[in-house]
């Protein structure tokens, strides 16, 4: 008993020096509001992603699947190291952890977060806590009864009841004196812990006395632990308390974005960079005028499949003079195949490779651009520094001395190719070609001696941003062997190489420089150059055999394809697919019909997944023009769409779906808008009054109705009044492979809904971002309106979908040419609110819109 006793005397005497050792490492913040390390001085710099698979529905859902969690996170940390991540956040879900009082419970859940801490650690991930989440546990599936405070007292009560401040007081300081037992470490003095914030978006609804005592006495219940951490406070919701804020007892506030709303239900298309071309802070003087620090606790630019916003969204945020930021959220690999997590986001590296090395880049913006440096005005902020961005090509870069990467295809020449130690990349570049679809990633080892890894090939076969359970299946992998062609200094030729991931793999050369590769980690050596993994004495952050990614799923033939809406005769058209199947395709052809015309034309392979064929010209002629993708296999064939057994040669085939694509005559006017078949891709601020309501059997009409233009935000009570309301719809894949060019005049059928008149601002958008447009004047009767197209005068482009928070700019500030191009429009923005009278601004408006044609 007394060596049991001495035993654990002698544990708690080394957990205590340890907790005292690593409390010596830790972060101020100056007197110039700047996150700093404490000794060295240095300035915190960080950047990464939120990821909460210790909790709430990631959790369950692991349970559910049978997966064993921390086997799971060790998979997705990987990927956090390869993407160079060093910075993660997560808001704790206080209400699985805790109980009413706010003690701390000892659970799973709490089990999970501690390794996920510790294994960050042991990348050199620093991280940033919130300890209070106020959730329930439940999104997207019904809260569970749990027994934590947040429970019983929800968000409102948390924030005003005694009872309820006393239980988070109590569980805060316990949160942070959490000895974590994978560690030894003490939350408190965790040297990895960059900051603390109190809690999650808390809206506060209180006095200014009210909040700010409030916010100290958790400030205060953080520090009665003994924290020397610095302490931050979200202050993006209810920001007319700004100034209470700054002047409570914290060191920093900190921010979300999202540019592009939340909850859309599908894909958002068009030019977004408007949207990300200023992080503007209202009321920065309350934070300059205390000394306050400024980190970024979620953003994403929801609803986007898209890589080159989240570079832009860094430029901004180092603009602003945001010091670190963490990206919302990163899908768990075993919940990205479903997105059930969060909808309105998706991001992974196996699964959304280009939008994985958009925030790869985001993070080099956040390590490699001065805080606070202003790097121009739109367009002129595309290229800055050592990047680069462009929504045509949907392409962002980093193009420095020693590190190349790139988020898709591009022809940028590396800045200085034989210094270069480090690429990343999804398809081809001046240094590599490639035919898959995933990620790969180029280490320089030591000289003629490079490290590639190579990740499976993701396929999206439907929106992900829609409704989503764990039974529908989004995206799928494929394992495949892809031929690589790489053309770096002293990899020249037919140098060797060997895959390391899998044991006993044989050596083998390239052929001028062309190697075929599957997923896996590989060693590339110059030829004659002897490596060997166990004598590498260098620093390379992963261990050199390491191999992670998501399984092979494709379990049947995917043809991927939508068609082209509308064409013009006797234009060219291609047919483009991706062909993707667990069987191997031996041909593909496309079955044509208009009238009565048809034809069979072969589909020619660009690679293993990526199919075209060119329309034959005698189909493109006025009509609607039909066809089948038809597929063979060693063991069948296979129709599309709806992959049905057969093709429409067998007596017995019964399949009656085609795609399709109008052909009009070059002459024929070009619908725009047609409510009733766009209402639902209609980018607007909801309103009770807004709906669609049919007019005859064969045309709808989308009404708003306001009752006023502009009302207070509770979020934001000393806005300066808008009175504008805006909404728009992006045409460009209603318009297809019509090109506008000869068209005169715009064509609006449109009403006023009340008596009397009403005033309607119709623009045209550019790609660029520009807006052209004119005021007319809607009367009762629902009538064609006519602008003619030399009358658009420059007007101003409002940010949508509108941004979280809301404090954000309303317009479009950019430096764009005002010279208006018809062939460059992408999308039609109507305004309620320019060219009103100032007394009739706040009285109720309501307007009907029947179409927008352009002839």
């Amino acid at each position: 008993m007394t060596r049991i006793f001495k035993s654990i005397t002698v544990l708690i005497v080394l957990l205590l020096n340890i907790n005292k050792a690593y409390s010596q490492v830790t972060t101020v913040v100056d007197e110039n509001g700047i996150i700093r390390w404490e000794p060295s001085g240095e300035e915190v710099k960080g950047f990464g992603v939120n990821y909460s698979a210790p909790f709430a529905h990631a959790y369950r859902s692991a349970e559910k699947l049978g997966l064993d969690i921390k086997a799971e996170i060790d998979k997705d940390l990987y990927h956090f190291s390869r993407l160079n991540f060093d910075l993660y956040r997560l808001h704790v879900w206080d209400t699985e952890i805790s109980d009413a009082e706010g003690n701390l419970l000892e659970n799973k859940h709490l089990d999970a977060f501690d390794y996920l801490l510790s294994e960050l650690k042991k990348r050199k991930i620093n991280f940033v806590i919130t300890p209070i989440a106020y959730w329930g546990n439940g999104w997207p599936e019904p809260d569970e009864e749990t027994p934590g405070f947040s429970n019983k007292y929800g968000k409102e009560g948390s924030l005003t009841n005694p009872k309820a401040i006393a239980a988070q007081q109590n569980y805060l300081t316990q949160f942070m004196n959490h000895v974590n037992p994978y560690t030894g470490i003490a939350y408190k003095n965790d040297p990895n812990l960059i900051a603390v914030e109190i809690s999650n978006e808390p809206h506060h609804r209180g006095t200014p006395k009210e909040v700010k005592e409030f916010i100290n006495k958790l400030a205060k219940a953080i520090r009665d632990s003994g924290s020397k951490k610095p302490v931050f406070y979200n202050v993006t919701h209810s920001v007319h308390l700004a100034d209470t804020y700054f002047e409570s007892d914290i060191q920093g506030g900190t921010f979300q974005w999202y540019p592009t709303g939340l909850g859309f239900k599908k894909e958002i298309p068009g030019n977004l960079l408007p949207n990300v071309n200023d992080y503007n802070i209202p009321f920065n003087n309350a934070i300059e005028n205390n000394n306050a620090a400024k980190l970024v606790y979620e953003f994403d630019a929801a609803d986007v499949n898209k890589s080159y916003i989240y570079p832009a969204m860094a430029r901004s945020f180092r603009e602003a003079g945001i010091q670190i930021g963490t990206h919302f959220a990163y899908d768990p690999s075993f919940l990205a195949y479903a997105n059930t997590e969060y909808n309105t986001h998706y991001m992974n590296l196996n699964y959304t490779p280009h939008k994985a090395l958009g925030h790869m880049i985001a993070g080099e913006i956040f390590h490699h651009t001065k805080l606070g440096e202003e790097q121009g005005t739109y367009p002129d902020n595309l290229k800055f520094g050592d990047f680069l961005i462009q929504y045509e090509d949907d392409l962002a870069v980093y193009n420095s001395a020693e590190k190349f990467i790139y988020t898709n295809s591009n022809s940028e020449k590396p800045e200085a190719i034989s210094e270069l130690r480090e690429i990343a990349g999804h398809g081809s570049s001046e240094v590599i070609e490639f035919e898959g679809k995933g990620a790969y990633f180029l280490d320089k080892l030591d000289e003629g001696v490079w490290r590639l890894e190579v990740m499976p090939d993701p396929f999206l076969i439907q929106d992900p941003f829609g409704n989503n359970s764990l039974d529908k299946t989004l995206a799928v992998i494929k394992y495949n062997l892809n031929e690589m062609k790489i053309d770096l200094p002293g990899l020249a030729g037919n140098f060797e190489f060997k895959q390391i991931n899998i044991p006993e793999s044989k050596d083998q050369k390239a052929k001028g420089g062309a190697i075929s590769v599957s997923p896996g980690t590989y060693i590339l050596t110059a030829a004659g150059r002897d490596f060997e993994i166990e004598n590498y004495k260098g620093d390379f952050r992963l261990k050199l055999d390491n191999f992670v990614a998501v399984e092979e799923s494709v379990d049947r033939t995917y043809v991927l394809h939508e068609a082209t809406n509308a064409a013009e005769a006797n234009q060219s058209l291609s047919i483009d697919a991706e062909i993707v199947s667990n069987e191997e395709v031996t041909k593909a052809e496309i079955w044509f019909q208009n009238g009565n015309i048809y034809e069979a034309v072969q589909m020619n392979a660009e690679n293993q997944y990526d199919y075209s064929a060119e329309v034959p010209q005698n189909l493109l002629i006025p009509g609607i023009f039909t066809y089948r993708i038809i597929l063979e296999t060693a063991e069948e064939k296979l129709t599309f769409p709806g992959k049905v057994s057969g093709s429409p040669e067998n007596w017995d085939f019964y399949s009656e779906d085609v795609y399709a694509t109008r052909i009009y005559d070059k002459s024929s006017f070009i619908s725009l808008f047609d409510a009733s078949m766009d209402a639902d891709m209609v980018v607007h601020s909801w309103r009770p009054g807004n709906k669609i309501v049919p007019l005859n059997s064969i045309e709808d009409e989308f009404q708003v109705r306001l009752d006023e233009l502009f009302s207070e935000d509770i979020e934001n009570k000393n806005a300066t009044p808008i009175y504008n309301y805006s909404f728009r719809f992006n045409f460009k894949k209603k318009i297809g492979a019509r090109l506008p060019g000869d068209q005169k005049e715009l064509i609006i059928k449109a009403r006023n809904l009340k008596s009397g008149t009403e005033k309607l601002q119709v623009a045209l958008l550019m790609e660029n971002g520009s807006a052209f447009g004119k005021v007319i004047e809607l009367g009762q009767d629902l009538k064609e309106i006519r602008i003619k197209l030399d009358e658009l005068e420059p007007v101003r482009t409002v940010t949508l979908p509108r941004p979280y928070p809301g404090f954000l700019p309303y317009y479009f500030e950019h430096q764009n040419p005002q010279d208006f191009d018809l062939q460059m429009i992408e999308a039609i923005q109507f305004s309620i609110g320019p060219g009103i009278e100032r007394e009739n601004l706040q009285k109720s408006h309501e307007i009907g819109i029947v179409n927008v044609k352009l002839q």
